[in-house]
């Protein structure tokens, strides 16, 4: 079969590859569209650990299995989702509805389930809260800010550093945005399109943007760790934490069971075909895999997809 191969640390190429066979309990899915994250550049460099060679590359993606459109995540090594055909584990595939198409579903996916369940199940967002989301014209924080408001928000405040970024999130539904782009008087100013009230974070970037949000959090405010693209290290004032009552609270989606993951995943679905969540992404051919790497590379703030 055709897939990305990683034969070396680094950016995978296109090339053939055995085809997987499915053991008891697994399926054999079909692909159709396979999702490219972060993690899955962090995973190929061997940044955060050795990665198994050769392999395909890839944690999430689309397919049938038995005539069932279903996405799927975290395929048995070394068969990724990049690739024509892939494994999953028979109780974990998720079901697609015949209106969202292959792209929606993988913007729903990591991305999108990091950002919503971020809020309803690290934060316990409870309604009337605000909520500042930081990063928020990337995937993960596209479908955070309009999570917010469909889980109960009562205000909803995006910080991004293009003016872009910025429009986009008020259409969505942003009741003020912070640019990012500066770091002059970013805590006043968050402070000021919170309206005195910051009660959770969604922070997918760390760095000064994380450390002029938590001067900002009220008492019991939150803030949910989920990335660190503007910086591994921060030092912080621990008064920040302790006056307010405030925590910091790391989180990973692919740490929740797989019951309250498909609820949401249900829900967000749901809440795409009634027009009140969306979501972007840009697809391109498996075959141009290693521009798609070099792509995520830059932040493109967008889902990228790959299609076999």
């Amino acid at each position: 079969m055709k897939a990305a191969v990683l034969s070396a640390p680094g950016i995978p190429d296109y090339a053939s590859f055995e085809a997987p066979v499915a053991r008891e309990g697994e399926s054999l899915v079909t692909v159709t569209a396979a999702g490219l994250n972060p993690i899955d550049v962090l995973l190929a460099s061997g940044r955060i650990g050795p990665p198994m060679l050769p392999s395909v590359p890839g944690r999430e993606g689309v397919g049938t299995v038995d005539g069932r459109r279903v996405y799927f995540s975290a395929s048995r090594a070394p068969f990724g989702s990049m690739a024509e055909m892939s494994l999953a584990a028979t109780g974990a595939l998720m079901p697609l509805l015949d209106d969202i198409d292959d792209g929606t579903a993988l913007a729903l996916g990591i991305a999108g389930l990091t950002g919503w369940l971020a809020l309803s199940e690290s934060a316990r967002l409870v309604a009337g809260e605000t909520v500042l989301v930081l990063g928020a014209s990337g995937a993960v924080g596209v479908v955070a800010l309009q999570a917010a408001r469909l889980l109960g928000a009562g205000r909803v405040v995006a910080a991004a550093r293009s003016a872009e970024g910025q429009a986009r999130a008020l259409e969505l539904g942003a009741d003020a945005v912070v640019d990012l782009s500066s770091e002059d008087n970013l805590a006043g100013r968050i402070r000021e399109a919170c309206a005195g009230r910051l009660d959770v974070v969604v922070d997918p970037l760390w760095g000064p943007p994380a450390k002029a949000a938590l001067s900002c959090l009220t008492a019991g405010g939150r803030l949910i760790q989920i990335g660190n693209s503007a910086g591994a290290e921060l030092v912080l004032n621990p008064a920040f934490m302790r006056f307010p009552r405030s925590a910091i609270l790391g989180f990973s989606g692919g740490s929740v069971a797989h019951g309250p993951r498909a609820a949401a995943f249900a829900r967000m679905q749901d809440h795409v075909l009634a027009g009140e969540l969306a979501t972007t992404f840009t697809a391109m051919p498996l075959s141009d895999v290693a521009s798609a790497f070099e792509l995520q590379m830059r932040s493109p703030g967008s889902k990228l997809v790959l299609v076999p």
